[in-house]
């Protein structure tokens, strides 16, 4: 009996020693979140989602942006690389256009050009995309300042031809996202495309997470989403604030994700998740997310209760619109995109598009 007692000993003495010391791929930093406002006041809980039509993907899922050609049809990206389209009336037929080799996410046509920002490819684009066929994929960039990028996520692209683009993190890969977020180090970046020059600029960096990116009235701003920080920060472009940046909205109920503005008076956000009181409660403590991630993913990761969040802003800010689903109906939100007034909803998992009429 006594030798079985020191060998639990010995065995609790490993785990502990293990628990503590067992070197980790993040290097953490402390940073405390505000009060969580949660679904309450202007993010009143409802279920207005719960009444979009779906229109499924033919087996295929994951269509997290969705851009609308001048062709009238409308192109989405898939978990699988495919780029894919189809048209209202034959909506159960999706044409496959190209493959990106990796994870398209945000997409954006200038004319007949789609740029894509891919998460693993970098950014790049299909000119003639609305073409019958021929489509090839090009490379714009996928390197700054000599530097690889691991993961490009969202696209805009301004009237000059300039494309603005993020860079979620400059340590981990889209594989490795729930990873980012735990370790919290700010490493994300705006960055801007010359086609004309083929000049790869970074303007803003130090950024929680770089995600949905959009221009502003007159594209005397460009929005970009801080998805670690439940933030949407302010570039300006033009004016006496030119090259600054601001705080367009703090403090959000959830992980805003793709950004759009309709042209006119919003900007649709997706919040991917809402806010979660595990995580918000461990990002002061630092030693104590290099615990959690020596345990067992199963034990690390959760699954988030499948809801859907939707937020429009106007040009100050100030949410004007909240619509949420909390049936299951439609979930995991990650793109909000305005067109003939009606919404169309990408997701991170689900096998289908979501369309409901604007509110």
């Amino acid at each position: 009996m006594r030798k079985w007692h020191w060998v639990l000993v010995g065995l609790a003495l490993a785990l502990l020693l293990y628990l503590l010391l067992w070197p980790v791929p993040i290097d953490p930093i402390a940073w405390t979140p505000a009060d969580d406002p949660g679904l309450t006041g202007v993010y009143e809980e409802n279920d207005v989602l719960a009444q979009a039509e779906l229109y499924p993907l033919a087996g295929s899922y994951g269509p997290e942006d969705t851009a609308f050609g001048p062709d009238g049809l409308i192109y989405t990206g898939l978990a699988d690389g495919s780029i894919v389209r189809f048209s209202l009336d034959n909506s159960d037929t999706l044409e496959l256009i190209a493959n990106t080799g990796g994870r398209p996410l945000g997409l954006r046509f200038q004319n007949n050009r789609l740029y894509i920002a891919d998460a693993f490819v970098g950014l790049i684009y299909i000119d003639s995309a609305t073409a019958a066929s021929g489509h090839q994929v090009q490379l714009a960039t996928d390197e700054v300042n000599g530097e690889k990028m691991i993961f490009v996520d969202d696209v805009d692209v301004a009237s000059n031809g300039t494309v603005w683009f993020t860079d979620a993190s400059t340590r981990f890969d889209q594989h490795d996202y729930v990873v980012d977020i735990t370790e919290s180090r700010p490493t994300g970046r705006l960055l801007s495309w010359n086609p004309d020059t083929g000049e790869t600029r970074v303007h803003v960096d130090e950024l929680g997470f770089a995600n949905g990116v959009a221009l502003g009235p007159g594209e005397a701003y460009v929005l970009v989403n801080e998805t670690m920080r439940y933030r949407i920060r302010r570039y300006w472009l033009t004016g006496e604030k030119a090259g600054e940046t601001d705080i367009f909205i703090d403090n959000l109920p959830g992980f805003p994700d793709n950004l759009t503005y309709n042209g006119e008076d919003l900007f649709w956000v997706a919040l991917v998740y809402p806010r979660d009181k595990t995580i918000d409660s461990v990002m002061p403590r630092p030693f104590l997310r290099k615990i959690i991630m020596r345990l067992p993913e199963a034990l690390r990761v959760s699954e988030p209760d499948p809801i859907a969040l939707v937020i429009a802003l106007d040009h100050d800010g100030n949410v004007v619109h909240n619509l949420q689903d909390h049936t299951g109906h439609y979930h995991t939100v990650t793109s909000v995109n305005e067109a003939d007034s009606y919404l169309w909803l990408g997701s991170l998992v689900q096998p289908c598009l979501a369309c409901i009429p604007l509110p």
